[in-house]
């Protein structure tokens, strides 16, 4: 009976992981939708929650659960790399809760404003936390390759190895799509850099979560 119980808590670990990764991208473009004048090719994620933004209320939850999801599944992910590397583990927690605290939490309640031009307490701390909690959850996936390789789960390291380097690839085409000289160019793309950067960082730990949700099942 107790083991059924860690297993289904397990589980649920998991699965709120994969719900804040697939939901965070899935948002992201839907939101859109009902938003006249944004544009995700141009504009960042954070952007649907401007005060001027008709879809500020759902995008804002959206942000606040996304930030607890990340939050919830910190115990399955300590389980699951632990014994692998206490330390390696322990940055892989760290950077995973900064992200959900300063990248999600935050942009909840300290929103930007439709305008970059417009600078406000809410905006200076919006941007401290998610830049930070972007920057630190940028490793993970080379925290989950070297994590993957002490496992000898050689695919798994590889693949994280691939997406490190394609999420900080496209995380430099962001930084540099909010520079004036490249705004009126393809480079000026932010709002899908931004989104191909999120994807590929989420990928390592997608696959995670499926391979300890499958192998929990048999």
């Amino acid at each position: 009976m107790k083991e059924m119980l860690f297993d289904r808590l397990d589980r649920f670990g998991w699965y709120a992981l994969l719900m804040a990764m697939a939901g965070d991208v899935l948002i992201s473009w839907i939101l859109p939708v009902f938003y006249k004048d944004y544009s995700c090719l141009k504009f960042s994620i954070s952007a649907l929650g401007n005060p001027q933004s008709p879809v500020r209320i759902p995008f804002n939850i959206w942000m606040l659960v996304e930030g607890i999801l990340f939050l919830l599944s910190q115990p399955v992910l300590y389980k699951c790399f632990h014994d692998t590397s206490h330390g390696l583990t322990n940055v892989l927690i760290a950077f995973t809760a900064i992200f959900a605290i300063g990248a999600c939490i935050f942009t909840c309640f300290f929103s930007v404003n439709e305008s970059k031009d417009i600078v406000t307490v809410a905006s200076k701390i919006h941007g401290f936390g998610s830049v930070l909690g972007f920057m630190l959850f940028l490793f993970v996936p080379l925290i989950v390759a070297i994590l993957s390789f002490k496992e000898n789960d050689v695919t798994v390291g590889i693949i994280s190895i691939i997406s490190f380097v394609v999420s900080f690839f496209f995380f430099v085409l962001f930084v540099m799509a909010d520079k004036p000289e490249f705004s009126n160019t393809r480079l000026g793309n932010e709002g899908l850099w931004q989104r191909l950067n999120l994807v590929f960082m989420y990928v390592p730990l997608i696959i995670v979560a499926i391979k300890n949700i499958m192998s929990g099942m048999k």
